[in-house]
């Protein structure tokens, strides 16, 4: 008896996701992004997180209110989570404190893509490992770090949807571009000095800043874009070169090099910090400069606005390399496969 053979279908999976919520970055690119791609694959992905927010509130008075009306909200989340096969779990499910997680359902994957093992002593993350069948970790930096409290961890950068951005043709005025969160802007503000012997060298420079509030660099030609998640391919598209300065420290090392990443997805060269993960590309390509000193951010800067056939260059080189490496589409297949074996 004969017949054609035929590749069974993947087993179908529903994963069961908590989150920060709908503001947080990590989980809109770590997973709300790749909901529809693992579809294809056979994953239903249900997010679910606190309506009170992923942080306490500033008044101390209210912690106490706020942490017992989250743990209320998460319960029935909790529970409805069981009947899924997977459980994904953004860091804590109440920030930096453990408390319900082992009440979830195995088999169970973290996600890290910060230094988050640096609050109250890793106290919470550590407790985090050990629940964990999978913890998945943005850079090889985490992946060291959390290799110390569980051995089974998986390297997954944080992808950048590529068919958003299109590597439109430099603009005509000088534009260095900063996008972010505004606890990040301390980074920027620290080489203002840089930014500014730019601009005497270049009058026509503009400083772009899109951000949830805008920067604080005093005597500086700076066009203030208030971020929204609508607005960041235009924003990319207007500037001639991206860049992320960094302090050099482990919350730092941390970092997946987002804001580098999304540079090279719309086709722009960047000036960075060269720590972590930022290093890390820096190696794959001629797609950026690296800065440490003022002396060194002026100077890459300069060369950059200066020569715009090398800023061209650069700026399709990390746009290849993030289509090919980085993209939604390179790691989607990467996160089903990760997602089946655990199941």
């Amino acid at each position: 008896m004969t017949g054609t053979a035929t590749r069974s279908e993947p087993r179908r999976l529903r994963v069961a996701a908590f989150t920060g919520g709908a503001a947080m970055a990590s989980a809109r690119f770590r997973v709300r992004q790749y909901i529809g791609p693992l579809a294809h694959y056979g994953i239903t992905v249900r997010e679910r997180w606190p309506g009170l927010g992923s942080h306490p509130p500033r008044s101390r008075a209210l912690r106490p209110i706020w942490l017992a009306g989250t743990l209320a909200q998460r319960l029935p989340q909790l529970a409805a989570g069981w009947c899924a096969d997977i459980t994904l779990l953004q860091r804590e499910l109440v920030s930096t404190l453990s408390t319900i997680e082992g009440w979830t359902q195995r088999p169970r994957i973290v996600d890290i893509d910060d230094a988050v093992h640096l609050h109250r002593d890793g106290r919470a993350t550590r407790r985090l490992a050990t629940l964990a069948d999978l913890v998945v970790v943005g850079n090889g930096w985490l992946a060291e770090i959390w290799r110390r409290w569980n051995p089974a961890v998986e390297i997954l950068p944080t992808a950048v949807d590529t068919d958003l951005y299109c590597a439109a043709p430099l603009p005509e005025r000088p534009t260095i571009g900063w996008i972010g969160s505004a606890a990040n802007l301390s980074y920027l503000a620290g080489i203002a000095p840089a930014l500014a012997r730019v601009v005497r060298r270049f009058p026509d420079t503009t400083i772009a800043v899109c951000a949830d509030e805008p920067p604080d660099l005093p005597g500086l030609p700076v066009r203030y874009v208030p971020w929204s998640a609508g607005i960041e391919a235009d924003f990319l598209e207007s500037i001639t070169v991206g860049i992320m300065p960094l302090a050099n420290g482990p919350w730092e090392r941390g970092k997946c090099s987002f804001k580098m990443l999304q540079y090279m997805a719309a086709g722009r060269p960047c000036v960075v910090s060269p720590v972590g993960m930022n290093n890390d590309l820096l190696r794959q390509g001629e797609l950026g400069l690296a800065a440490i000193t003022l002396d060194q951010w002026t100077e890459a800067l300069c060369s950059l606005i200066a020569d715009s056939g090398m800023a061209q260059q650069m700026g399709a080189a990390g746009r290849a390399l993030v289509v090919e490496s980085y993209s939604v589409r390179a790691l989607a297949p990467r996160l089903a496969e990760l997602l089946h074996r655990l199941a």
